[in-house]
């Protein structure tokens, strides 16, 4: 079984107090659906900045990354199919699903 990168990006944040605390229980629900496939159930994101090969850092701050969550799952396709019912989809979110390896 591997490993998949779930990287959320983009999606309106929550604006109110009752708005994060129905966001934070709908993740938590279908983090609870998925079982033992959550590898580790990730966080939201805030500041970033790009380093480059020279070193030289740049960025303003901000990301298109808004959050991540890593699963296990049988295949690519199945790691989509348990995707499709995270509720950052429904803030206008997308989520980008990357197999990942272990490095040897």
């Amino acid at each position: 079984m591997a490993k998949y990168l779930l990287a959320y990006r983009g999606g309106a944040m929550p604006e109110t107090p009752e708005a994060v605390g129905q966001m934070t229980a709908a993740m938590g629900a279908w983090l609870g659906q998925l079982g033992s496939a959550v590898a580790d159930a990730g966080n939201p994101v805030s500041q970033a900045k790009t380093i480059a090969a020279n070193g030289s850092v740049s960025g303003d701050g901000r990301s298109s990354l808004s959050g991540y969550s890593i699963i296990s799952a049988d295949s690519l396709d199945a790691a989509i199919a348990l995707s499709k019912g995270c509720p950052v989809l429904s803030s206008g979110a997308t989520i980008e699903v990357c197999e990942t390896f272990e490095a040897m």
